[in-house]
């Protein structure tokens, strides 16, 4: 089985690798703000750059998309966003169990495990956080798998999907249910991916 590392967005061609860090953290901030006000799909890259005093193609250049620029105001510790589009390339067979495998493996990572728990206890019930990061996985998670399933109920599959995941990462990772916290990735993997499987494509 196929072990999937987590992606990097690719860098483009003269993209500084640090930049000056005074205009990334004012573009960081910027983009909290616009964010803040606007969520997810309203936030725009060009009003994030006239907030922080830029050009919206410096935005571009440091960050690359607005996902990557979410990704990083928020900490994300992996980008699904990222490494889903290459997994539904897979065989169709494979998807259900590709997906729950790799998001298994990425968590077993301890500085992403760490990260993840932060993110989901804060995002969790905070009525700033619950909403952006909803957009977030709407758009760039839900949005692409339903955009791979030929059905007309395939928003509701694909959203079935994240919250058999969410589900699992919390109740193992943040709430620690035994016997979820013991168990190991290959055991987890070949009792949920059927549900995800069937999700997709039953």
């Amino acid at each position: 089985m196929a072990h999937y590392a987590v992606p990097t967005p690719r860098r483009r061609r003269g993209r500084p690798s640090g930049g000056d860090s005074g205009t990334r953290e004012r573009v960081v901030s910027a983009a909290i703000e616009e964010f803040g006000e606007h969520g997810y799909d309203g936030a725009t890259m060009r009003g994030i750059a006239a907030r922080a005093g830029v050009d919206a193609a410096l935005l571009h250049h440091y960050f690359g998309t607005k996902a990557d620029l979410f990704g990083e105001t928020i900490g994300a510790p992996l980008r699904p966003d990222l490494a889903i589009p290459e997994i539904l390339e897979r065989p169709r067979d494979e998807i259900g169990e590709a997906i729950v495998r790799y998001l298994l493996e990425a968590w077993e990572v301890p500085e992403t495990r760490k990260r993840g728990i932060v993110l989901l206890r804060s995002a969790i019930g905070n009525k700033l956080a619950t909403p952006l990061l909803a957009g977030f996985l709407s758009r760039e998670l839900i949005g692409k798998i339903a955009a791979r399933l030929d059905t007309p109920d395939a928003e509701l599959r694909a959203a079935l999907v994240a919250s058999q995941v969410a589900g699992l990462l919390i109740a193992r990772y943040v709430l620690r249910l035994a016997p979820l916290a013991e168990a190991s990735v290959d055991d987890l993997v070949a009792k949920l991916a059927p549900t995800v499987q069937g999700y997709l494509f039953d």
